[in-house]
């Protein structure tokens, strides 16, 4: 057995430090960006309520030509510096996920800072996988960090294809909170790992499930502010004005439809991921390490579980016409369980999958 590189291994755990506060920085940004959005909104609203207040007393004193010749000037000056929002009646981003008009400086820094520390992360996960001669998710502070790097780096991938930068803040809170928790919760350093896992199929099987968990990640993301913009929703549906309520920044946010099928979309490929990895792979790595393809260990069911939840929400969104809040909550409690599975079953419940890496 090959020995481990010790200052490989500092080093990785170095720019795992940088990595996560690079993350905080672009976090932080996006959060920022949030805010800023939301004012400049009321900002632009309130400018425009007051042209049109004015437009309408001229209207009211018979000088409609005055009106239309304002209006006329207003349609060519179009967006600019002190306009930089398209027209408040209108949603600010398509079904598509275009954004119609909106300058984002400060989204746009931080999904730089994003690649940055996708670039640190992806360093600090290789060089402690070249430290210890293996895979380096054999333990669950590994997992985590190399979860956290997948989903940031999926994150980075859907923004080539579609403008998910409204997802950032969500996104990257999720990645800081993963690595905060390998790093708080399952402190581990660079070893070797014991005979079950010292096969080819790790590679495999852990590697899908990080995929699948991190589109799950994604979703989730996406559920939650599906129910906060169907929420929104319904209140423009009944009258009610979000005008000055501080979910300006919602504008900027797909329509809740758009959000449940996109979500649907990766949950899919989610699934594909799951049922490749945590079971097929799992079932045949089990057969050569233990024997038995299927043996009811804890982790076992718990991955079927998740199987089966996830397997539900495709099937009752497809075939049983569950769209809308429905879909979105039965998608967090797949969510649910995997957060279960991984944060519950690996440390409190004793069985064959045990690898947590925490110290007895």
């Amino acid at each position: 057995m090959q020995s481990i590189n010790m200052e490989l291994a500092q080093y990785s755990e170095l720019f795992m430090l940088i990595a996560a506060f690079i993350y905080t920085g672009a976090f932080m940004l996006f959060a920022v960006d949030m805010i800023r959005s939301s004012a400049t909104i009321r900002r632009v609203e309130a400018e425009l309520a007051a042209e049109n207040a004015a437009e309408r007393e001229l209207v009211g004193a018979g000088s409609a030509s005055g009106a239309v010749a304002a209006e006329g000037a207003d349609a060519a000056a179009g967006p600019g510096p002190d306009r930089p929002m398209a027209a408040p009646a209108d949603e600010l981003v398509d079904e598509e996920m275009a954004y119609l008009g909106t300058s984002r400086p400060f989204a746009n820094v931080a999904v730089a800072l994003t690649v940055l520390g996708v670039a640190a992360h992806a360093f600090a996960v290789a060089a402690r996988g070249i430290a210890a001669n293996r895979v380096p998710w054999a333990n669950m502070y590994e997992f985590l960090a190399t979860g956290g790097l997948v989903v940031a780096a999926v994150y980075l991938l859907v923004l080539t294809r579609k403008d998910v930068r409204f997802l950032g803040t969500f996104a990257l809170g999720l990645v800081v909170t993963m690595m905060a928790a390998a790093t708080i919760g399952f402190p581990t350093p660079v070893a070797h790992v014991q005979p079950a896992l010292q096969s080819p199929w790790i590679a495999i099987h852990v590697s899908l499930a990080v995929l699948a968990i991190s589109l799950f990640t994604l979703t989730f993301a996406m559920n939650v502010l599906q129910l906060i913009q169907h929420r929104r929703e319904l209140a423009q549906a009944a009258g009610e004005t979000t005008r000055g309520s501080g979910w300006q920044f919602l504008r900027l946010v797909p329509s809740a439809t758009s959000l449940e099928n996109w979500a649907y979309r990766m949950n899919a490929v989610g699934f594909v991921f799951w049922t490749l990895g945590p079971l097929i792979t799992g079932a045949i790595w089990a057969e050569e390490a233990w024997g038995r393809y299927w043996g009811w260990d804890v982790k076992e069911v718990w991955t079927f579980v998740i199987w089966v939840v996830y397997a539900g929400y495709l099937h009752a969104r497809a075939t049983r016409g569950w769209t809308g809040n429905r879909a979105a909550w039965l998608s967090i409690i797949g969510y649910g369980c995997i957060i279960f599975n991984y944060a519950v079953v690996n440390i409190y419940f004793p069985g064959l999958h045990s690898y947590a890496g925490l110290p007895e």
